[in-house]
């Protein structure tokens, strides 16, 4: 079980920025989960991986993968009060899920 959090690098978004964007899909992913994923997500150390993509449109088309397999998964829009403009699409955040289904929609991506 793990989670994935995939951020646009376009974006040029400072570290901490990414940590805030990447914490919350973690939250609002989790928050969609069923008890069920949470439990075993919870039971096996809440393994946790960021990747990269450069362009919104490879994240829009990831998150159309993900809701094909029927995978939970947020979207974060951020709100423009910092670095990047109102509603720029930051990260998508996948799972808690089996790794071998969110491979199947993460497993080429690099590791942020």
């Amino acid at each position: 079980m793990k989670q994935v959090m995939v951020v646009r690098t376009d974006l040029k978004m400072g570290k901490g920025k990414i940590a805030a964007q990447c914490c919350h899909g973690s939250i609002g992913s989790y928050k969609k989960s069923s008890k069920e994923k949470i439990r075993k997500w919870e039971n096996e150390a809440y393994a946790k991986v960021v990747c990269k993509v450069q362009t919104v449109d490879e994240l829009l088309a990831l998150k159309r993968h993900a809701d094909e397999k029927g995978l939970t998964n947020y979207l974060v829009v951020d709100a423009g009060r910092t670095q990047i403009p109102t509603s720029s699409v930051t990260v998508l955040a996948i799972g808690p899920d089996e790794d071998e289904i969110i491979d199947e929609v993460t497993g080429d991506l690099k590791l942020l």
